[in-house]
């Protein structure tokens, strides 16, 4: 009985109107022995609380375990109460792994598994701070881009050789699965995975209920200790080039303009870029120039010609193509799910 209530669907229910509720976006939160307390706490802030009296979505979060019968320990004398088995990452639609106290705890090979299948299904899967080497130990990082605490980089790449250890950067993606860096970017993370699946004004909810930004800029080389003279100097005119371009981004900037401003060559530039911010100038901008038009989408009726012009994309086609590749939706049909102005005939 206990089985079949896990496992039955969530489905829409209909309102006095006629109309369907959409059903709430499922989140698993993974848990085992060693899971650091504050990483479970960051999960369960980001989509446990009903803030949908706010205009945030509807989360179901669940706290899944091999055993969800016996609670699982962490530091400080803390306990977690599993509330679903590790089937319920069948019907996620998104599963998180909170970070280690101890960065090399083995996974029970019951998790590994789950989240082997999960991916397999297409499931997003993000990895907080050290679990990415849970992601590790499963075998989902191989061949693929990866970040961990800063401290642990060098060390994830000793003991996951075909993993890619991205140097630097809040957090990464590749293949849909999410790593992201100590600590702190493990919020940064969560609220960017709300906004790719809610869009902005979502994740601005949830981030001014935890007083905290919706989105920082930068990387981890921030706290890094000691840095070179030489990555500050870098890092300083790197940060300038990236504020401009924010400000210029409906002007047609290249790679080679970026490059020429902070006084390197292409090659020269796209390397220290690379390894400060962890991704490509060309993506980082594009990245950018899809968030700009994200924004104007979903809080402005302006036409799409102007929206792409104002994104720096040149064309509504070039536009379209850039959300179909990123987002794998089109500007209108994401207009449609997340605008909040009326949008002009």
């Amino acid at each position: 009985m206990a089985a079949a209530a896990e496992n039955a669907a969530v489905t829409a229910t209909a309102t006095g109107t006629g109309t369907a509720t959409r059903a709430p976006y499922r989140v698993a939160l993974v848990a085992f022995p060693g899971v650091r307390a504050f990483d479970v706490s960051v999960i369960t802030e980001i989509w446990g609380p009903d803030r949908t009296d706010r205009g945030a979505p509807a989360f179901e979060l669940r706290r899944t375990a091999a055993d969800r019968t016996t609670a699982v320990p962490m530091r400080g004398g803390l306990a977690l109460h599993p509330d679903r088995s590790l089937r319920w990452l069948d019907r996620a639609d998104l599963v998180v792994v909170p970070g280690l106290d101890d960065h090399l705890t083995p996974a029970p090979a019951p998790v590994l598994a789950a989240l082997r299948r999960a991916h397999a299904r297409g499931t997003t899967v993000a990895a907080l701070c050290a679990g990415a080497f849970t992601l590790a130990q499963a075998g989902l990082l191989d061949g693929r881009r990866a970040i961990t605490h800063w401290r642990l980089t060098d060390l994830l790449r000793t003991r996951h050789p075909r993993v890619d250890v991205v140097p630097d950067a809040l957090f990464v993606e590749d293949g849909n699965l999410w790593t992201a860096a100590g600590t702190a970017a493990g919020i940064d993370l969560c609220l960017h995975l709300v906004r790719l699946a809610h869009g902005a004004e979502a994740a601005a909810v949830i981030a001014r209920s935890m007083v905290t930004a919706p989105f920082r800029t930068g990387t981890q080389a921030q706290f890094i200790d000691p840095p070179t003279p030489r990555t500050d100097r870098d890092a300083d005119a790197l940060a300038a080039v990236r504020e401009h371009a924010l400000r210029h981004l409906h002007e047609p900037l290249t790679v080679a303009d970026l490059a020429a401003r902070a006084g390197m060559s292409p090659r020269t530039f796209a390397r220290h870029f690379t390894a400060t911010t962890g991704t490509t100038p060309l993506r980082w901008l594009l990245d950018q120039r899809v968030a700009a038009a994200q924004k104007l989408l979903e809080r402005t009726d302006l036409p799409m010609p102007e929206v792409a012009r104002r994104a720096g994309f040149g064309s509504e086609v070039t536009m379209r193509q850039h959300f179909a590749s990123r987002l794998a939706t089109s500007p209108r049909a994401y207009r449609a799910a997340f605008g909040s102005s009326p949008i002009a005939p």
